[in-house]
């Protein structure tokens, strides 16, 4: 037998192709933002997550959960150039975090030119409020809860007027910005801010499910179904021709 001929026929034979590891950008995805890109029929949505603790200028310890600010700025931007995408979703349960990082994502949320809704599970508390009141419509779940409370610093305050002066001004933009995207009034939201009584041994207050629609902070009670349908809602609005 001619051992070159086999040789060279087992050469030709199309050889097994080693298994393909895991996508690392997929796995880069869950990591970093929590996302995988699962097939759907429908890609029109983005859905945007904010759970943990908004993180901005400090980086938190490891073992927090945490939502970094830089990682959510591209991906406004992304939904604001892709034309493929017609609605952003934006789910959240955080307890809260940077006040300047999470402003920076509520105006930007804000601005995008396309429809948006926002729901928040488990908690939407301090800076997570304005988030939640940032897109064109608002749903709670009926168990989750919202805390309202003044601006806090924590690690080292230099008692000048100064301080308390930028202090309040980082307050009111807060306030202000609630109320110019909510049903609140100032006033309102301010009562709800310095309350006593109900945190212990702290000013605020936390609303659960009905009670933040009912003061008008949120749109409506509802869950991810009702989210998602209330966004396609608004698609299917935005692209109807006008009469006019």
């Amino acid at each position: 037998m001619d051992l070159n001929f086999n040789q060279r026929n087992n050469q030709s034979q199309p050889q097994p192709q080693p298994q393909q590891q895991p996508n690392q950008d997929v796995k880069g995805n869950i990591q970093q933002l929590g996302q995988v890109n699962v097939p759907t029929v429908d890609n029109s949505i983005h859905v945007m997550t904010i759970i943990g603790q908004v993180e901005g200028h400090t980086v938190l310890p490891p073992q927090n959960k945490t939502t970094k600010y830089e990682h959510i700025i591209p991906q406004l931007v992304a939904v604001e150039q892709n034309p493929n995408i017609k609605g952003l979703l934006v789910i959240l349960n955080t307890v809260g975090g940077d006040v300047e990082a999470g402003l920076a994502i509520a105006e930007m949320i804000k601005t995008i030119s396309k429809p948006t809704v926002s729901l928040v599970l488990g908690g939407g508390h301090s800076i997570g409020v304005p988030i939640a009141v940032s897109t064109d419509f608002s749903f709670i779940a009926e168990t989750a809860t919202m805390t309202i409370h003044p601006v806090r610093l924590t690690g080292l305050v230099v008692s000048v007027p100064q301080t308390y002066e930028y202090l309040d001004k980082m307050q009111e933009r807060i306030v202000r910005f609630v109320a110019d995207n909510s049903k609140m009034s100032v006033d309102d939201f301010k009562e709800l801010m310095f309350r006593t009584g109900e945190l212990a041994r702290d000013i605020g207050t936390v609303l659960v499910g009905n009670d933040a629609v009912k003061h008008g902070l949120i749109d409506d009670v509802g869950g991810l179904g009702t989210s998602v349908q209330k966004l396609r809602d608004l698609i299917s609005d935005e692209n109807r021709p006008s009469l006019h």
